[in-house]
């Protein structure tokens, strides 16, 4: 008997990580709540690509709902809605700050100061509005066959890429402020975990599969240069523009 908690104790807090990792990267409600220590988000930090899966799995499931009974394009619309409602906004919100923060400002203070301002410029409509037409478009034109697996693989490997920016990047700000995860304590069976859980699903999007990682790489390498070299190294918002730019290169990869 004593064995059996040994071996279920670590199971617990595991799937105590992954709550926190759900709790933390999207808007679900979880009875009983979750204490977001710093020590906790940290380690659940290793499970933000199988946060991606799951929700890959919610926007494909809602695709393929809707398919049943409106044209693709309608589809893609709800699947894009339902992925907003289940994150939040969360990444979307972090691309809009950045686009306002990096394209009004020209040095590092300023970049970081409209970042952080809640109010939304016009540059961050801009960007967050065509970022919303581009997905749209690339997902519209795939073959309706290919829509669903394009969606888990995207949404997980540009969380994995995410991460990657998180572990090279230092992080930007010294203000202190709310507990934000961090990759300190990722070791080498986080970043396994996070590796198989944002490289598997690529294997569902076959022949697409390597341009679709390339080009959802490169923008993300670039991106991340960009804030190295603006701000010298990244924010929550520089995360959010990563994730949701990657992303969207992922189905252009696919699109190719």
């Amino acid at each position: 008997m004593a064995e059996q908690k040994q071996h279920s104790a670590p199971l617990a807090e595991e799937l105590l990580l992954i709550r926190a990792a759900l709790r933390y990267f999207t808007g679900l409600p979880w009875p009983g709540g979750v204490s977001f220590s710093q020590e906790r988000l940290d380690r659940s930090i290793r499970y933000l690509p199988l946060v991606g899966i799951l929700v890959g799995l919610a926007t494909g499931a809602a695709y393929l709902l809707a398919a049943v009974l409106w044209p693709a394009p309608v589809a893609v619309a709800v699947a894009m809605a339902a992925g907003a409602a289940l994150t939040g906004g969360f990444h979307e919100d972090g691309l809009a700050d950045f686009c306002d923060g990096f394209f009004v400002a020209r040095d590092r203070e300023a970049t970081l100061e409209i970042m952080k301002d809640p109010r939304l410029g016009s540059h961050g409509v801009l960007g967050l509005v065509l970022a919303l037409i581009l997905r749209f478009a690339a997902l519209a034109s795939l073959a309706q066959y290919r829509v669903f697996p394009a969606l888990l693989a995207a949404h997980a490997f540009s969380r994995l890429l995410t991460l990657a920016a998180m572990r090279g990047l230092p992080y930007a700000r010294s203000d202190g402020g709310a507990p934000k995860p961090a990759t300190v304590s990722l070791g080498t069976a986080g970043m396994v975990v996070a590796g198989a859980c944002g490289l598997l699903p690529l294997l569902l999007v076959w022949r697409g599969a390597v341009p679709a990682a390339l080009a959802a790489s490169a923008v993300a390498l670039a991106l991340a240069w960009l804030c190295r070299r603006r701000i010298g190294g990244y924010t929550g918002d520089c995360l959010g523009a990563i994730q949701q730019a990657s992303e969207i290169a992922f189905y252009l990869g696919v699109l190719a």
